[in-house]
C-alpha cells in the first residue's frame, strides 16, 4: 500500500487506514437484503430493535457499519433517513464510519445529507455511462465521502481478469482526472464470484479476483479493494466446514494480493494454519485453478467432512435385492435416495400403484411398526421411514385411481382413519405430529386438523370423512377443558366413535374423572406416542372393540372411586390460616436495581445454543436418559449421538443461513405487595394475583405463595420477561411439509423449542448478573444453570407455583409483549409455539414449589381480587380445585 494515500474516514472517531491495519472488516448486518432478522425490525418499524442490530455490530468488532434498506415493500429513502438519525443519537455506533449502501441514488443521496464524519458510498459504477457516473461522483465528493466503486459497465459486470482491469482503470482515470477525486477515497470492488461450480467459465473466478486485486495494487495508486468474501463459497451452503475453510483461505491469499477491507461473517472464519490440510490443499486447487479436477476432488472431500455429522453411508449390496426387500429396507433405514425408481418399478412390476402401497410399501411399514413396538427401533427413525412412505405415496398418486374410474371402490374403506387435532385456545403440535407419523407407520390414514380447532369443526370433519378415531391434543391446562367440552359436544350429537386424550398437562386420573362421565363411547388416555398403536387397534377391531371399551369404562370408574375418597381424606386449612402461616422473609432487604424499565433484545442463535439444555429434547423424541449420560447409553446411545449429530448440524444451518429469529422482551418494575396481590408501578397500575398452598403442612413448614418472596413492608422489585425463537421460520416449515419431510419439521419445532428455553435462561442470567446486578459475581457453567444453582426464581403462569394461565395476559401487557411478535390465544397459549415467560423473582430464599389442592373459599377470594367471577375462576384453576364444580363453556361465562 502507498504510504502517501491513507483512507481517511470517521464517525465521531477517526479511522485511519494505514499499511499497519491489515484488514478493514464491514458489519453487514444492517442490511435489508443481507439479514432477514434487520429486515423484518425495519419493515415492522421496529426501529429501535434495529438499532440493537447496529450496536452488536459494532460490539462484534466491525470497523466500518454497511446500512441498506434496498427493499421493494419499503421507502427505501424514509427508513434510510429515520435509521441513520437514530444511529446519530447512539454514540457507541455512530464513533464508527456509516457505508451508505443502495443501489438508488435518491437513498444515498438522502443518507449522505444525514451521516457525521466521513462515510462510504456504496456504490457507484458505469452501468449507465460516464455522465452519470461522474455526476454521482462529483456529488459525493462535494459530501466528502469515500466511494466504492463497482466493477461493471455499460456491457455489463467484469468476470474475467481483463474486463475487471479495464473497468477499474477507466473508472479510477475519470475519478482521478475528470472529477478530481481523492485517489485514497477510490474503493474498488472487482467482483468476488462462487468457485467449483462444475461450470467451465467458473474455474478462475477466484484467481481472476486475486490478480485484479494486485494490478490494482500496483498501477491505481491510493485506491483500495473491497468484496463479499461469502460469495466465494456460495456451491457449498449447508456444509460450514467447507465454506469456513473456504472464506480462511479465500480471504488469506486475498489480502496477500492487496484487498483492504470487506464484509466477511467471523463466526464463517476458520482460522487458516488449522484448516485440514488435505482441504486446503483441494480448496486452493480450486482457487488457484491447478488441476483439471480441482472441482470434483473438492465436491469429494466435501461429501467426507459433510458425513462426519451424518449417518456413515450404506453399504449397496442391498441394491441387488428384489424390488420389495428394497422398499423394506428403504423404510427402516429411512433411506430416500432411490425410493422413486424402487416405487416405479414395483408399480409397473404390480400394474398398480394401489397394490404397491397396499403390498411392499405397507408391508414395509408394518415391519417398521413392529420394530418401534419392540422397541429396536427409536423414534428419530420412525420419522424418518414416514418420509420414505410419504415421498413414495406422492409419487404414486398421480397414477391413482379418481372417482368414477375402474378399481376404484374396491380400493376405499380398507384403511382405517384417524383424526388428530390440537383443541381449540391451544397452539401445540409436536407431541400431535409425532402420534400421526407413529400411527401413519401402522397403516393408518391420518386427518390432521392442525392446531386451535373448535369442538364442532372436530365433529363436522370425523363425520365428512368418516374417520374410525378421534385424538385430542393439548399442552396448557384450560385445553383440559376445552376436551371435556368437545366430548360434551361429541355425545350431545350423537357420535360413539373412540376418542383419544393425549398431551403434557393430561393424564388417566383427569381422563377418568372429567372426560369419561360425560361420554358414552370409549375414552381413551394416551400416555405418549408408543401407546397410540395398540390403543387405536383395540379401539376399533371388530371383534373385541366393546369388550375394550367395557374394560377401559371399568378402570375409569373405579379410578374415579378412588379419586373422590382421597379428595375427602385430604386435609385443608381455611385460606386464612393459610395466610397466617405464611413464610415470613421480610428480614432480607431488597436489592435495587441498576436498571429499571421496560427493553426488548435480539439474541444471537450462535450464543443461545450454548445454553440449550439438551435432555428434553431427547425425551421429545422419545429417548430416555440425561444429556450427556445419554449418548453413551446401551441401548438408546447409538440413536441419541446421531441425532445429536443431526439437530446439531440442523442448528449449524440455521445459525448460517438464519432461518429464524430469537427475540425478548423484559423489565424490571418498582412494586408494592398488597396482601395476596403485587401492584407495579408502571401505566394503569397493572396487578399480579398469586395463590397460596392450602394443604395442611406439618410444624414449621409454611403455607407458600410467590408473593412471600417480596417485602410486605416497603418497596420491592419483580422482574418479568417474555422471549420467543423460531420467528419467521414459517417458510421453512412449510417447504419441509410440503416435501413430506415430518423428520425435519418436528427437529426444527424441537430446536426452535429449546432455543426459547435457552433465550430464557441466557437472558436470566443476564439480568441477574447485569441488569438487576444482585450477582454480579456469579460464575456458573450452563450445567449449573440447567440445575438452577443460581440465585432466584423466574416462575411462570401456568406452572406449579402460578398456574393460572390468564395472568399472562397482564404479564403481557405490561411488557407490549406484541412488539417482539408474541401474542396470546383465547386460552392463554403462547404465539409463536416456542415462546417462554415469566416472573423474576430476585430474594436469596426464593424457591420453586407446587401449588397443589385449593379450596372454595380462595377460589372465591381469587375472583374477588381478580374482578371475575367464581364460575370463571373456577374454569381457569380447575386442575387445582379440591372440590368438583359444574364446568360450563367458555361462551357462557
Amino acid at each position: 500500500m502507498n504510504k502517501t494515500f491513507p483512507l481517511k474516514l470517521s464517525g465521531l472517531e477517526p479511522l485511519l487506514i494505514t499499511p499497519e491495519i491489515n484488514f478493514v472488516n464491514i458489519g453487514e448486518r444492517t442490511n435489508v437484503t443481507g439479514s432477514k432478522k434487520f429486515a423484518r425490525l425495519i419493515l415492522n418499524g421496529d426501529y429501535e430493535e434495529a438499532l440493537e442490530v447496529a450496536l452488536e455490530q459494532v460490539r462484534g468488532g466491525a470497523q466500518v457499519l454497511d446500512v441498506c434498506m434496498d427493499e421493494g415493500m419499503l421507502d427505501g429513502e424514509a427508513a434510510m433517513v429515520k435509521y441513520l438519525n437514530l444511529i446519530a443519537s447512539e454514540p457507541e455506533i455512530s464513533r464508527i464510519p456509516i457505508m451508505i449502501d443502495s443501489s438508488k441514488w435518491n437513498i444515498i443521496l438522502a443518507g449522505l445529507k444525514c451521516i457525521q464524519g466521513k462515510g462510504i458510498v456504496n456504490s457507484i459504477s458505469l452501468k449507465n455511462g460516464e455522465e452519470e457516473f461522474l455526476h454521482q461522483a462529483k456529488t459525493i465528493k462535494k459530501f466528502g465521502a469515500a466511494v466504492v466503486v463497482m466493477a461493471f459497465d455499460e456491457d455489463g459486470q467484469a468476470d474475467t481478469y481483463e474486463r475487471r482491469v479495464e473497468i477499474c482503470k477507466r473508472s479510477y482515470d475519470l475519478l482521478t482526472q475528470k472529477a478530481r477525486f481523492n485517489p485514497a477515497d477510490i474503493i474498488f470492488d472487482p467482483n468476488i464470484f462462487p468457485v467449483a461450480t462444475g461450470m467451465e467459465e467458473h474455474r478462475r473466478n477466484a484467481l481472476d479476483f486475486f490478480e485484479a486485486t494486485k494490478w490494482i495494487k500496483s498501477n491505481l495508486p491510493g485506491a483500495r479493494v473491497s468484496g463479499g468474501v461469502s460469495n466465494v463459497s456460495f456451491s457449498f451452503r449447508g456444509n460450514n466446514p467447507v465454506r469456513e475453510a473456504m472464506h480462511a483461505s479465500f480471504l488469506y491469499h486475498a489480502i496477500k494480493h492487496g484487498m483492504d477491507m470487506g464484509i466477511v461473517n467471523p463466526t464463517m472464519l476458520e482460522v487458516y494454519d488449522d484448516i485440514d490440510k488435505e482441504l486446503l490443499e483441494r480448496v486452493e486447487d480450486v482457487f488457484f485453478d491447478r488441476r483439471e479436477d480441482a472441482t470434483e476432488r473438492l465436491l469429494e472431500f466435501a461429501e467426507t467432512v459433510r458425513s462426519k455429522d451424518k449417518k456413515e453411508v450404506a453399504s449397496e449390496e442391498w441394491r441387488q435385492e428384489s424390488v420389495e426387500i428394497r422398499i423394506e429396507h428403504a423404510l427402516v433405514k429411512g433411506v430416500i435416495d432411490h425410493i422413486i425408481d424402487d416405487t416405479e418399478e414395483a408399480r409397473l412390476k404390480y400394474q398398480s400403484p394401489l397394490k404397491v402401497i397396499e403390498g411392499p410399501l405397507m408391508d414395509g411399514m408394518n415391519v417398521v411398526g413392529d420394530l418401534f413396538g419392540e422397541g429396536k427401533m427409536f423414534l428419530p427413525q420412525v420419522v424418518k421411514s414416514a418420509r420414505v412412505m410419504k415421498k413414495a405415496v406422492a409419487y404414486l398418486e398421480p397414477f391413482m385411481p379418481k372417482a368414477g374410474d375402474e378399481g376404484y371402490e374396491v380400493s376405499q374403506g380398507k384403511i382405517k382413519k384417524v383424526l388428530l387435532a390440537t383443541v381449540k385456545g391451544d397452539v401445540h403440535d409436536i407431541g400431535k405430529n409425532i402420534v400421526g407419523v407413529v400411527l401413519a407407520c401402522n397403516s393408518y390414514q391420518i386427518v390432521d386438523l392442525g392446531v386451535m380447532v373448535d369442538a364442532q369443526k372436530i365433529i363436522d370433519e370425523a363425520v365428512k370423512q368418516d374417520v374410525d378415531v378421534i385424538g385430542l391434543s393439548g399442552l396448557i391446562t384450560p385445553s383440559l377443558d376445552e376436551m371435556v367440552n368437545v366430548a360434551s359436544e361429541m355425545e350431545r350429537q350423537g357420535l360413539k366413535l373412540p376418542l383419544l386424550i393425549g398431551g403434557a398437562t393430561t393424564s388417566k386420573i383427569h381422563t377418568a374423572v372429567k372426560i369419561d362421565p360425560v361420554y358414552s363411547g370409549s375414552v381413551v388416555h394416551v400416555q405418549d406416542a408408543s401407546k397410540s398403536v395398540p390403543i387405536v387397534g383395540e379401539s376399533i377391531q371388530e371383534s373385541g372393540r366393546e369388550v375394550f371399551k367395557e374394560k377401559v369404562k371399568t378402570e375409569y370408574a373405579s379410578l374415579r372411586v378412588a379419586h373422590e375418597a382421597k379428595q375427602e381424606a385430604k386435609q385443608l386449612v381455611s385460606f386464612g390460616q393459610a395466610v397466617e402461616n405464611a413464610a415470613d422473609l421480610s428480614a432480607t432487604k431488597p436489592v435495587v436495581p441498576k436498571s429499571l424499565g421496560r427493553k426488548t433484545i435480539g439474541f444471537d442463535i450462535a450464543v443461545l445454543r450454548h445454553y440449550i439444555d439438551w435432555t428434553p429434547f431427547f425425551s421429545t423424541w422419545m429417548l430416555s436418559g440425561r444429556y450427556p449420560k445419554i449418548l453413551e447409553d446401551k441401548v438408546v446411545g447409538n440413536e441419541a449421538k446421531k441425532l445429536f449429530a443431526e439437530a446439531n448440524a440442523l442448528l449449524d444451518r440455521i445459525v448460517e443461513e438464519k432461518w429464524f429469529e430469537a427475540r425478548g422482551v423484559y423489565g424490571i418494575f418498582p412494586v408494592q405487595r398488597i396482601g395476596e396481590d403485587v401492584e407495579v408501578e408502571a401505566d394503569g397500575n397493572p396487578t399480579f394475583h398469586f395463590l397460596r398452598q392450602q394443604g395442611k403442612k406439618g410444624k414449621g413448614v409454611p403455607n407458600r405463595s410467590l408473593v412471600d418472596f417480596l417485602s410486605p413492608k416497603e418497596k420491592d422489585y419483580l422482574g418479568a420477561f417474555a422471549v420467543a425463537a423460531g420467528i419467521g421460520m414459517e417458510a421453512k416449515l412449510a417447504e419441509y411439509e410440503k416435501a413430506g419431510d415430518d423428520y425435519n419439521a418436528i427437529m426444527l419445532k424441537a430446536l426452535a423449542d429449546r432455543l426459547a428455553e435457552a433465550a430464557a435462561e441466557y437472558l436470566h442470567q443476564k439480568v441477574r448478573k447485569e441488569e438487576w446486578g444482585y450477582a454480579e459475581g456469579e460464575t456458573l457453567e450452563n450445567e449449573d444453570l440447567i440445575r438452577e444453582k443460581y440465585q432466584g426464581i423466574r416462575p411462570a403462569p401456568g406452572y406449579p407455583a402460578c398456574p393460572e394461565h390468564s395472568e399472562k395476559a397482564t404479564l403481557f401487557d405490561l411488557l407490549n409483549a406484541g412488539e417482539i411478535g408474541v401474542r396470546l390465544t383465547e386460552s392463554f397459549a403462547m404465539l409463536p409455539t416456542s415462546a417462554v415467560s415469566g416472573f423474576y423473582f430476585a430474594h436469596p430464599e426464593s424457591k420453586y414449589f407446587g401449588l397443589g389442592k385449593i379450596g372454595k373459599d380462595q377460589v372465591a377470594d381469587y375472583a374477588n381480587r381478580k374482578g371475575i367471577s367464581l364460575e370463571l375462576a373456577e374454569r381457569y384453576l380447575s386442575p387445582n380445585l379440591a372440590y368438583t364444580p359444574e364446568i360450563k363453556p367458555i361462551e357462557q361465562l
